[in-house]
């Protein structure tokens, strides 16, 4: 049995009853509203297009549409990418702004999320353009330059609650995923070494990388511990260093993505943030802790 799952961000509450009957009409189906205005359900479509009956109707609204399976809804892992998905910046182009190179840095992390470059080279370039960068700059970056994406805390907090163990791994630096991992409550960080002599940057970053294969490995050993099926993962990125872990987990969400990386995800979220994850899982507003 299915679910067809309808979002919005909560900031726009753009999911009206009048929007959802109407569509339950078109559709067949029971509705269950999850978050007023924000979240809603239609449980067991009878209509075949069910989806496509809705993006037909919700036509440029800011609703997020998804098919999602009702049996074994709420997973018992979470992995998930830090920048860009739980931090709204990229790291390395924070860094490259305070060396005064930032567009020189931001195109190759663009180029590389969207898969045009390969990532470990296009991260190595990176790093070797921010050689002599001071730690104490890094730190106060960190502090005062990244701030944490809507909702993060929540999905976290709230899968944790409920047994999930969950997990941030990043091809982004340590300095910062082991820093924003504690802020938000994740249960381990995993991410690149940058290296430092004399408490500056030395242009060069720890072998081996981290990238999409080790992402891919990660969830599948964590899966492997947890002694969970792959069914009962849950991963989330916005970038094509995160497509392996998607696909591969049960639920697979690509985030606020560039439409090349998101028409390959199970799932994607355009307009929610990160508590439409919840909600992808059957949680309701009561069940949520902020």
């Amino acid at each position: 049995m299915f679910v067809l799952s309808l979002i919005t961000n909560p900031n726009d509450m753009a999911l009206t009853p009048q929007l959802v009957n109407q569509l339950a009409k078109e559709t067949g189906g029971q509705l269950n509203w999850l978050a007023q205005g924000i979240a809603c359900d239609i449980i067991a479509p009878k209509a075949k297009d069910a989806k496509q009956i809705a993006y037909e109707m919700y036509d440029n609204l800011p609703i997020d549409i998804n098919l999602i399976k009702q049996q074994g809804r709420r997973k018992n892992l979470l992995i998930a990418d830090m920048d860009s998905t739980m931090i709204e910046q990229e790291c390395i182009d924070e860094l490259a702004d305070a060396l005064g190179i930032k567009p020189q840095i931001a195109d190759i992390t663009a180029r590389a999320m969207n898969g045009e470059l390969d990532f470990e080279q296009a991260l190595e370039t990176r790093v070797a353009l921010l050689k002599g960068l001071e730690r104490k700059v890094i730190e106060e970056i960190r502090r005062e330059r990244i701030s944490l994406a809507q909702g993060g805390r929540a999905l976290v907090q709230t899968m944790k609650a409920y047994g999930a163990h969950t997990a941030l791994i990043s091809g982004g630096f340590s300095i910062f995923a082991d820093y924003i991992a504690k802020r938000i409550g994740f249960d381990e960080a995993i991410a690149n070494q940058l290296e430092f002599e004399n408490d500056r940057l030395n242009g060069k970053v720890t072998k081996p990388i981290v990238d999409a294969n080790v992402k891919l490995n990660r969830l599948e050993q964590l899966a492997k511990e947890k002694e969970l099926q792959m069914s009962q993962t849950l991963a989330v990125g916005d970038g094509a260093n995160d497509l392996l872990m998607i696909k591969a987990a049960g639920l697979g969400v690509a985030l606020h993505a560039k439409p090349v990386f998101a028409e390959q995800a199970q799932v994607k979220i355009d307009f929610g943030d990160l508590t439409a994850l919840l909600y992808l899982q059957g949680y309701g507003e009561d069940d949520i802790i902020r």
